[in-house]
């Protein structure tokens, strides 16, 4: 996940609006925060582990100063849990680059020795992140070596190439670069979204942002002007000029999980709105549903994402729909809780059943995606303690069975409920009447449906298809035993199918 902001302005500086867009992106991760603003002679950095709203401060906006800047909100999934890989990421030459990261690189190791060995480069932290923009900076310098220092843009564009094709993975990244300006860029596929919005800077000119949602514009006043292409860099430098560069050949491959559970309903990422993607989800659920033939008197979201799914379910198939399930909004994500205990009890701290609407009733329980297993089973037993006299699942999602390698907390398969059972053991696991999963090529369409010019989306973590190099089994396999995933398994249960249930973060 991960949410990325950048802002260019001519006359203000934007540290203020740098925290509100970063709170409207505070969804794509909560476990770290970082702000760094240009004053045109130095940079000003804060970052730590926590919420925005936690980590920045109103005296912030004394110190971090400049009209040029961005912010990250971390959800990790490649590195350490540590403060110290919260961005951005800091390289002091050439000129002194800034980097903010969305997404996953999947040739890690291979760039890593390359960096450290071949360029004698010295990296402070084990993020994937900070391997790409010491990429960047090399190939950077390279360009200013063949080209000279009079076209710092053309330089910068043409590191961009050069590091596009040796990285591999996904990548939606803005950098704050000394003297020249702010750059952003997309991987070739386009798997992560980035958006580049403007506003009328009174009489001057335009200010531009650039940000993983567009959700993160209007509440500063901008509006979009369109997604970044896969395979783009645009630059605006220090004189508020925008600089477009198609560095590689593109192919629009958007993850589809980002409408299924990653971005707010309200977004809109290359051309098709989250939120109908959702509903458009919802009436292909109902006609499995209704084709069950079972007897069904309520239908309940597991709040807050599978709402609209739920509406139009309760839309098609006439079936009534209630909010049985109260959300405790001041609870943190099951994921940072420490050990798996707590991290159950965490459940029945952020959700709490209405007995008035269960109670003697056979209800359908509606939630995004299936992915651990461990929420949805709590629930389950909630609602069964409620009074519910059958409880049946339907997921908005298909099952995932495979890891996500391009930027989601899925790196192993051994974490998925789905991997290794078929649907009838994954019901009796989470204890349930009857389970219902959308199916792939209904997920397909209703987001195809919504920009019928995407010819591809990625699918991987449903279907096992990696639309990038470096994802052998090998790689799998890596992620299967490195530090942060051991660490995982060991508070798992040690056996069984609940052993391929148990729930390590949200969903």
């Amino acid at each position: 996940m991960c949410g990325i902001l950048g802002i260019a302005s001519r006359n203000n500086d934007v540290f203020a609006e740098l925290y509100e867009g970063l709170l409207m992106l505070q969804h794509r991760g909560q476990d770290a925060s970082g702000i760094v603003t240009d004053t045109g002679e130095f940079f000003r950095e804060r970052k730590a582990n926590g919420l925005v709203k936690d980590v920045f401060k109103a005296q912030d906006a004394e110190t971090l100063t400049g009209r040029i800047g961005m912010g990250h909100v971390r959800y990790p999934t490649a590195g350490s849990l540590s403060a110290a890989e919260a961005q951005p990421f800091f390289v002091n030459a050439p000129y002194g680059i800034y980097l903010v990261h969305n997404g996953n690189i999947t040739n890690t190791e291979e760039q890593r020795e390359k960096v450290t060995a071949k360029y004698s480069r010295h990296l402070r932290t084990t993020s994937d992140s900070e391997i790409m923009l010491n990429v960047l900076a090399d190939k950077v310098a390279d360009a200013i070596k063949v080209n000279g220092n009079a076209d710092p843009v053309r330089n910068v564009f043409a590191g961009v190439k050069m590091m596009m094709e040796r990285v591999q993975g996904a990548y939606s990244v803005i950098c704050l670069i000394a003297g020249v300006g702010m750059l952003a860029f997309r991987d070739p596929n386009g798997i992560r979204p980035l958006s580049v919005a403007k506003r009328d800077a009174e009489g001057d000119g335009d200010d531009f942002a650039f940000a993983s949602e567009d959700v993160a514009f209007g509440i500063n006043g901008f509006e979009k002007i369109r997604d970044v292409k896969p395979g783009e860099a645009i630059l605006i430098d220090h004189n508020g000029n925008m600089h477009e560069f198609q560095a590689v050949e593109g192919n629009l491959t958007p993850c589809i999980f980002e409408y299924v559970y990653l971005a707010r309903p309200d977004s809109l990422l290359d051309g098709i709105s989250v939120y109908k993607t959702q509903l458009r989800m919802g009436q292909t659920l109902a006609k499995q549903i209704q084709d069950s033939g079972l007897d069904i008197d309520a239908i309940i979201p597991v709040p807050d994402s599978a709402r609209p799914v739920a509406l139009e379910v309760s839309n098609a198939t006439g079936i009534r729909y209630r909010e049985a399930l109260v959300k405790n909004r001041y609870v943190g994500r099951t994921f940072i809780m420490p050990g798996q205990e707590e991290r159950q009890k965490s459940v029945r701290r952020k959700l709490n059943a209405i007995p008035l609407e269960m109670k003697d009733r056979n209800i359908l329980l509606i939630d995004d995606s299936i992915v651990r297993g461990n929420t949805i089973k709590k629930i389950v037993q909630m609602c069964r303690e409620a009074g519910a006299t059958k409880v049946y699942i339907a997921s908005a999602s298909p099952p995932v069975i495979y890891p996500n390698v391009y930027g989601i907390d899925m790196p192993t398969k051994h974490e998925l409920i789905a991997n290794g059972l078929d649907i009838e053991e994954i019901r009796q696991e989470l204890g349930a009447d009857a389970l219902f999963y959308q199916k792939l090529d209904d997920l397909i369409w209703a987001a195809k449906e919504g920009n019928p010019k995407i010819e591809q989306f990625d699918c991987s973590c449903f279907d096992g298809q990696y639309i990038t190099g470096s994802v052998s089994e090998d790689y799998l396999d890596s992620l299967e035993s490195s530090n942060r995933v051991s660490k995982k398994i060991k508070d798992m249960p040690a056996t069984g199918a609940s052993w391929n249930a148990a729930k390590l973060a949200t969903g």
